[in-house]
């Protein structure tokens, strides 16, 4: 019996030997993070919203890690010609990717997509949410969302609203709203934010969701009047004007965010290591002082929080796409 305890005993020290063998190089790898230039790859063209957050991100966590944090462009299909790439990559934290509400959006839109979104990244930090807005030229007759339901209701299939795009945010939000409120409104895609924000001043399309900072001053000169903030609490940069969910369709909720990502099965370690310091800089006066000049709320969430809630986005643009039986031509 004695013999038997002592083999036991000696075969539980040699197992937790061999695992502090591997544990101490992956925990020594997470301390000593990063070790070399970390690359932060921002798959869309440079000098959008994704791309100056990107920056300002990386200017800070340089400062903070003592190593250079570089920025690097790589444009091409929604992002997920990169976020193929980036599955493929190990990881060691020194490639990561910047991407926005896309990333949860494209496997509901692609279905030949050659990753896993749930599998293949892993979520490191929510970076940043822009709130959108719901906007209408002021000949529209509706003056709140109310109104504008009761009007759709009323004429339906003859109400339009614009986006920058098939598939895009601001058009999944228009297509969350008709299936929310029960309405039915025509979808009028064009070639990008500009011209559809250029047809709906001009009065040729009467409603629109877009970004705060990318009309806020129509809004406040007259030009356009908003009905609605996407977010669940209103914006700082229109208190005035209520939540959509406020306004009485109950739930409503879509808010355009970034977040930042590492390739899967990334060591749970050094994981938390880079979202504690993303969270940190995020944190910070800088950052919080340039997001606040975008109009952008600076990603609070922990790591769990984060990957919880790009779960429940990925199921959310999942049916809404389903649902609006959304097609990529």
């Amino acid at each position: 019996m004695q013999y038997m305890k002592t083999y036991q005993a000696r075969l539980a020290a040699a197992a937790l030997a061999l695992l502090w063998t591997f544990a101490a190089p992956l925990a020594a790898h997470a301390q000593e993070f990063p070790t070399q230039t970390v690359k932060i790859v921002v798959p869309f063209p440079p000098g959008g919203t994704t791309d100056i957050l990107a920056r300002q991100l990386a200017k800070e966590l340089g400062e903070r890690w003592g190593k250079p944090v570089v920025v690097d462009n790589k444009a091409g299909a929604s992002g997920t010609i990169f976020s193929e790439q980036l599955a493929r990559m190990p990881a060691d934290g020194h490639t990561l990717m910047l991407t926005a509400t896309h990333h949860v959006i494209n496997p509901g839109l692609y279905k030949n997509l050659k990753y896993d979104t749930r599998t293949d990244f892993t979520p490191i930090a929510q970076v940043a949410a822009v709130p959108n807005v719901l906007v209408v030229h002021p000949s529209f007759p509706a003056k709140s969302v109310q109104e504008l339901v009761a009007y759709a209701k009323a004429n339906p299939g003859k109400v339009n609203f614009g986006s920058s795009g098939t598939g895009g945010a601001n058009h999944l939000s228009g297509e969350l709203f008709k299936s929310m409120a029960g309405v039915d409104m025509l979808h009028i895609p064009y070639k990008g934010a500009a011209p559809a924000l250029n047809d709906l001043l001009g009065g040729q399309i009467p409603i629109m969701f877009d970004s705060v900072p990318g009309v806020l001053q129509h809004i406040q000169s007259g030009k356009l009047r908003a009905l609605g903030v996407t977010t669940r609490k209103r914006s700082a940069a229109l208190p005035d004007v209520p939540t959509i969910d406020e306004a009485g369709i109950k739930g409503f909720e879509a808010t355009a965010w970034f977040g930042l990502y590492a390739p899967g099965k990334m060591e749970p370690r050094l994981r938390d290591k880079l979202a504690g310091d993303v969270l940190q800089v995020m944190q910070g006066a800088a950052i919080r002082s340039q997001f606040a000049k975008l109009g952008a709320e600076p990603g609070s969430m922990t790591q769990a929080q984060f990957a919880e809630f790009v779960d429940a986005e990925l199921d959310k643009w999942a049916k809404v796409i389903s649902d609006a039986n959304v097609k990529i031509e």
